[in-house]
């Protein structure tokens, strides 16, 4: 591949040459979307980000670290409730979620998605309004389902026949009438991993449309009468750019609520059309802002309920990776720099498929760029791989870094913010980083970073 050519690509190489090459700058105006919107480049040539040097994040906290730019992530929040501002935006905590973060989103007017029971323990210990809370899983246990109309859950979004059983014991136990919706797998294939795509029919979430499970699941919840069932929710996948797949997930949905009317007499008040809204990773994605989204999802929701004669219900999304994904990035020290002559260049950092498995799990791609120093060295196609012992411990696949990049350097990988500390682990017994959230030149530190001692407390054998 040619130095020009990987410009398009990974956003390092363009007309103002080299990232590491550049003058005191907004990496933003450069590189738009990959990165924070406070990260600058500094006389030195370090990255900076709320106007703390990148270099002395990784002196106080050490490497990897996951740095999250506070400013960026509530301003994200702010993009999104001012684009739906009569509808209900849920953050999906899945994306990434920790006390301060739910605090923020909170605190930014936005409602919280959580879909195990450890993730509405999160929510409730940082002080969520548990009405403002919905809770997803395709198998909620009894203990869960108990725990959430305990808390008094504001929603619960129904996946099986099973856990509309659970779910209705359980609230005419309690005397309680919990609000629902069903989930409806509505055989949408959208453009995305395999493994993120969730509205195809052979796939484990929600209710199949075209078999007729949806509707058997909606009169289900209504003629039984102990669950209010406010609406549908429809999730077509994550990582989306095309919205046409949503279009075609609202005509199905809302098809369905005309059937139910029809059959029942009764109009559902909401309508829940997910998240999976994509972001930039690299120079080459181009995703839509909150604006267009809501623009586009009012404009399809408002014909298809004129064309079946609906009245419009209350819209809500589900952003996750689209709030918290550009606000992050992930700092690594350099440990050793291999290069196979006439093949490639190994740069090896000292984190990896512990802290970011999705490159080896999706095949995701990732942009990287020399973090700590400014450099007059040519660009040298190389691979960031971590230190774990798997061949497939890949942290970018390619991307063009200075000749000299070597053991010491800091790099750094943006849009990490989603996903990735998330579905951290321990693998090779590595501690998980922490996370470190910075704002107006502070930094503090709100997920701490585990130790050996973290490891070993749980090893009781």
């Amino acid at each position: 591949m040619r130095a020009h050519e990987a410009g398009a690509l990974h956003g390092d190489i363009g007309s103002r040459g080299p990232a590491w090459l550049r003058t005191p700058d907004n990496v933003n105006a450069l590189m738009p979307a990959l990165w924070p919107r406070t990260v600058t480049r500094g006389a030195d040539g370090a990255l900076a980000v709320a106007g703390l040097s990148v270099r002395d994040l990784a002196t106080e906290f050490g490497t990897p670290v996951y740095v999250l730019d506070e400013d960026d992530l509530r301003s994200r929040c702010r993009d999104f409730r001012s684009a739906f501002p009569t509808e209900d935006v849920y953050y999906a905590g899945k994306a990434f979620l920790c006390r301060a973060v739910v605090r923020m989103i909170h605190e930014e007017g936005l409602h919280l998605d959580v879909c195990t029971g450890g993730e509405l323990a999160t929510a409730l210990a940082a002080g969520m309004p548990p009405e403002r809370i919905g809770f997803h899983g395709n198998n909620k246990s009894v203990a869960e389902l108990a725990r959430a109309l305990d808390a008094g859950v504001g929603r619960i979004i129904l996946d099986s026949f099973t856990e509309i059983d659970r779910l209705t014991a359980l609230a005419r136990e309690r005397g309680v009438r919990p609000r629902v919706l069903v989930r409806v797998t509505v055989g949408v294939e959208a453009h995305t991993h395999e493994f993120i795509a969730t509205a195809h029919e052979d796939q484990k979430f929600g209710f199949s449309l075209a078999g007729g499970a949806a509707a058997a699941a909606a009169f289900k919840v209504l003629d039984e009468g102990v669950l209010e069932l406010r609406g549908l929710h429809s999730h077509i996948g994550s990582q989306i750019f095309d919205a046409d797949g949503f279009e075609v997930s609202a005509r199905r949905v809302l098809a369905l609520q005309a059937q139910i009317r029809d059959a029942r007499g009764v109009e559902l008040p909401e309508l829940d059309l997910g998240g999976g809204f994509g972001i930039a990773y690299t120079t080459q994605d181009d995703p839509a802002t909150p604006q267009d989204l809501a623009k586009r999802l009012r404009k399809i929701v408002d014909s298809e309920c004129a064309a079946e004669r609906l009245a419009v219900p209350r819209l809500s999304i589900e952003p996750g990776r689209a709030i918290v994904g550009p606000s992050v990035f992930t700092l690594y020290e350099v440990g050793t720099v291999k290069d196979l002559d006439g093949i490639r260049t190994y740069v090896s950092v000292d984190g990896g498929m512990s802290d970011n498995i999705r490159t080896a799990l999706y095949d995701a791609s990732y942009s990287a760029t020399l973090a700590s120093r400014a450099s007059t060295a040519q660009p040298l196609l190389a691979r960031v791989v971590g230190k774990h012992c798997e061949s497939g411990d890949i942290v970018v696949k390619d991307e063009f870094l200075p000749a000299d990049v070597q053991p010491g350097d800091l790099v750094a990988v943006p849009g990490t913010g989603a996903y990735c500390r998330s579905m951290a682990s321990n693998y090779n017994h590595v501690p998980r980083p922490p996370v470190v959230a910075v704002r107006d030149g502070q930094a503090r530190l709100i997920v701490r970073r585990e130790t050996e001692e973290d490891l070993l407390a749980l090893d009781v054998g």
